[in-house]
């Protein structure tokens, strides 16, 4: 493993341990060179997921955008970075764990919408405006009532 301070080659592993969500490993690196730590975490690689757009489009999975959708939708509230790092966990086991190789950008919305409403009740209606596409007031406040219910 290469060292991200220096760019050495050589690294060694000081200690591992299962990562916090059982799914990875969680690795203590010292480079040999610059003496630095540094922390990587390692996954088992699974088959790549596509993703379905709504204009039918496919794209590759990609974590990042589920977590700018959040990041976006939590600005400004009393919401962590842990809390977010574990909703999007949640969400991304819950894909894989459908074993399906195509899931619709929907799907995923929508199980993002289910954790955020628990969450953060503002987030919730923020991701839901963008992603809904709300058109007007209207709209937004049709998607408030069935939140208040």
């Amino acid at each position: 493993m290469k060292c991200p301070f220096c760019s050495h080659e050589n690294t060694r592993v000081i200690d591992s341990r299962p990562a916090e969500d059982n799914n990875s490993i969680r690795r203590r690196r010292v480079c040999d060179e610059c003496g630095r730590r540094f922390t990587t975490y390692e996954k088992v690689e699974t088959i790549p997921l596509i993703i379905i757009k709504k204009d039918d489009n496919r794209e590759t999975y990609d974590r990042s955008k589920i977590e700018g959708g959040v990041l976006r939708a939590c600005h400004k509230r009393p919401v962590s970075a842990q809390q977010i790092t574990m909703l999007v966990d949640e969400v991304e086991n819950e894909i894989f764990n459908m074993v399906e190789k195509e899931i619709s950008s929907q799907l995923i919305g929508e199980l993002v919408m289910n954790r955020l409403m628990n969450l953060d009740p503002v987030a919730y209606v923020r991701f839901a405006s963008v992603y809904r596409e709300f058109k007007d007031v209207n709209t937004f406040m049709d998607e408030l009532k069935k939140m208040l219910e």
